[in-house]
């Protein structure tokens, strides 16, 4: 469960997060971020809210998506810059998705919005160099 002063619950705030904020869309999601200015941000709380319409399901199914993107979110706010805010939709194909394919969706969009870390080592976004066909493997230049 998001602690009080963690969630979205006023439509305004809502609707300033998906009309102002960046978006980053997933198979089975859609994270809006809107992140304010750093000092002003200072005393306040990353924040969280999520849409699950009728199109993802009837309403246990509906439920179970909040509950499971809710549990996710939790573990992540913390990593998340003060003062921002998410709204996390579901897509239908979230009614069907484990836990772990919408953790999937979550970071990877929270990767495109620059709110999370990689999860890659240093140096990894740089480009390999093809090997040869053929071609032993380069272990160092013997002397």
């Amino acid at each position: 469960m998001l602690p009080a002063g963690a969630r979205l619950r006023r439509s305004e705030d809502f609707r300033v997060v998906l009309r102002r904020g960046s978006r980053a869309g997933r198979r089975r999601l859609v994270v809006h971020a809107l992140t304010t200015d750093p000092s002003v941000a200072a005393s306040f709380a990353a924040r969280a809210g999520f849409v699950v319409s009728k199109a993802v399901g009837n309403s246990v199914v509906r439920h179970r998506v909040t509950r499971r993107l809710r549990h996710l979110v939790s573990a992540r706010l913390g990593t998340l810059p003060a003062g921002s805010s998410l709204v996390v939709r579901a897509l239908p194909p979230a009614a069907s998705a484990s836990s772990a394919e919408l953790g999937a969706d979550l970071d990877a969009a929270l990767r495109r919005l620059g709110l999370a870390p990689s999860g890659r080592p240093a140096g990894a976004n740089a480009p390999r160099q093809p090997r040869q066909q053929g071609a032993a493997p380069d272990h160092g230049s013997a002397v």
